[in-house]
């Protein structure tokens, strides 16, 4: 996968989407399988914002059944099967256990019932899933003893024992995408990262193409196609004023997930709370809250907490009060977890499409339904905004996307495949036995680095341990196995990925920091690979260890900054 803006401009496309994250993935992957030519660009990194920022969760829709929503129960659970079976690296069976409390609406009797109907709406979920570590299994209620040995510290008022579902989580939500971009690639596509949209080419009321500029070296690129679809989300409104008509604007919300300490080892946990009171650093509303709290990776992700916003997307942050609203609520909802500021680890936000404000409770209304909006109805052709809420059902909307462009433009287009074809790391028959062979045969590694490869990369790990360092710059390379490993993750992120800075190794190619802050001595090691593969100077090195640093800094407690020792003086100004 490689960045060619030669051919990005010199060629004419069928599809150009705009946007790199799970939605644009997605499109350009689906429409690269049925035969059209397609061009991808993203304004920053692929996977830079919302779509690495989730809470990793597969739903399988159990909670559409309080609205008997059958329809989007049946297509989550589609989806849920769909992704185990064509990303078996990324995509696991994830065990969930929710309290029962009282003999009502949150009672064990309702959790029967509900469970026993989840099961039969999703009676075919294993039928075209070969692989036994992908099946989901039937629901069931436990009693209270039982679910209190499973999950200490929880509230026992009231408590009537608890319910037992599985959903499915991602290992790495980035590299879903890396490895959908990949796919798109080796069926014809040109992706680019670092492209940013700067207006449209249109022939009359048709839009032809997009003006552009690489934010590498400043120089103006035109991209041309037939059809050009809007992916960017939050950054719709920004992208589609670039049109002479009004734009089609959606509300946003700000989310923010924690990682933390472990809480529950083995099971993820939905918790339930009501909140009403004050305390000296935070203020929570009265409402219903429903906390999710899976394991991942030996630590906890906690989610999801929301917030109207209403500025412009580059202007996002989660601000420390956020920060301490979300983490009181926790505790109040789980005060066994006593979580202190110091163990958030990191914080994941992002941005969601939102109606608006409940009047009632104040809490944050998030859209339900995804949106294509086709812009003829602003009075321009060729164009069409694709508004995603799901990250599970981004497979299936990019589906319903292509056969829509196929309609409206009299363009008949093949069936997709992409339910049926693995992603690039996909060919894995039988996942367990896959890793066990893994491990036997790399007996000079770690067994944790080889179960990190695998889950990474899966059937492609032995390409990216192939990479290696440029023999001139033999120097560098780490004496210790499991920093050999990194070092040629690291390479082959720049060489196959595209990736141009520290942090798009950090954050979405590798998992050095997507959990928390990283040893120093990868850190070190990660961008003295980098400084040697790409030639850059020691100045360049140490902005982008600042760079990295400040991501994390901001994640600590404020009376912690002025002891920290930063990243960047840990590396001597004499190396490159």
């Amino acid at each position: 996968m490689k960045r060619n803006l030669a051919r990005l401009t010199s060629n004419s496309f069928d599809l150009l989407v705009v946007g790199g994250g799970i939605y644009g993935a997605c499109l350009a992957w689906d429409a690269s399988l049925r035969g059209l030519s397609v061009a991808l660009v993203e304004q920053a990194d692929f996977a830079s914002a919302t779509s690495a920022n989730s809470l990793k969760t597969i739903h399988g829709g159990l909670r559409y059944l309080q609205h008997a929503d059958f329809s989007r129960m049946r297509e989550s659970i589609r989806e849920r099967s769909t992704l185990m079976r064509i990303a078996p690296h990324l995509v696991h069976p994830l065990p969930v256990v929710v309290p029962t409390y009282g003999h009502g609406l949150k009672g064990s009797e309702v959790m029967r019932v509900a469970l026993s109907i989840n099961d039969w709406v999703s009676l075919d979920r294993n039928w075209h899933i070969p692989d036994p570590q992908k099946h989901i299994p039937n629901g069931r209620v436990i009693s209270a003893v039982e679910c209190l040995q499973r999950l200490p510290g929880i509230s026992t008022a009231g408590l009537t024992g608890g319910a037992i579902f599985y959903d499915a989580q991602v290992y790495n939500s980035e590299r879903l995408i890396m490895s959908m971009l990949h796919s798109a690639v080796q069926a014809g596509a040109e992706v680019a990262n670092q492209v940013e949209v700067s207006g449209f080419l249109q022939s009359g009321d048709r839009v032809t193409g997009v003006r552009a500029i690489d934010r590498q070296t400043g120089e103006p690129l035109e991209i041309q196609a037939n059809f050009v679809v809007n992916t960017v989300g939050p950054w719709s409104k920004g992208l589609m004023q670039h049109l002479p008509q009004p734009p089609y604007v959606h509300g946003l919300a700000k989310a923010m997930n924690f990682v933390t300490r472990p809480l529950f080892k083995d099971y993820a946990v939905g918790i339930s709370s009501a909140v009403a009171y004050e305390d000296k650093d935070a203020v929570l509303k009265k409402g219903s809250r429903f906390l999710f709290i899976a394991p991942w990776r030996d630590r906890s992700l906690v989610g999801t907490w929301y917030a109207p916003f209403d500025g412009h997307p580059s202007e996002f942050a989660i601000t420390e009060a956020d920060i301490q609203t979300f983490l009181s609520e926790v505790n109040h909802a789980y005060p066994a977890a006593n979580l202190k500021r110091e163990e958030i680890e990191f914080v994941h936000g992002g941005l969601l499409p939102s109606t608006g404000v409940s009047p009632k409770s104040g809490d944050v209304q998030l859209a339900k339904h995804y949106t294509l909006y086709d812009h003829r109805q602003d009075g321009i052709a060729g164009m069409l905004s694709v508004i995603g809420v799901k990250y599970t059902t981004a497979r299936d909307v990019a589906e319903k996307t292509l056969d829509w462009i196929g309609r409206t433009t009299g363009k008949k287009l093949p069936r997709s495949t992409a339910s049926a074809t693995p992603v690039w790391g996909g060919e894995i028959q039988n996942f367990a036995e896959f890793l066990q062979d893994a491990i036997r045969q790399h007996p000079h590694l770690p067994e944790a680095t080889v179960r990190r490869l695998v889950y990474s990369y899966g059937s492609a790990y032995q390409q990216v341990l192939s990479s290696q360092i440029h023999p001139a710059k033999a120097d560098l390379k780490a004496d210790l196995s499991d920093l050999a490993v990194l070092q040629a993750e690291v390479l082959h992120s720049i060489r196959e990925e595209m990736a141009q800075h520290l942090a798009d190794v950090v954050f979405r190619r590798t998992e050095i920091g997507s959990a928390g802050l990283p040893c120093p001595d990868r850190l070190r090691h990660c961008a003295e690979v980098m400084a040697a593969e790409l030639g850059w100077s020691p100045d360049i090195l140490n902005q982008e260890l600042a760079t990295v640093e400040r991501t994390f800094t901001w994640m600590q407690p404020a009376n912690q900054h002025a002891t920290e020792t930063t990243l960047v003086d840990l590396i001597p100004s004499s190396r490159t």
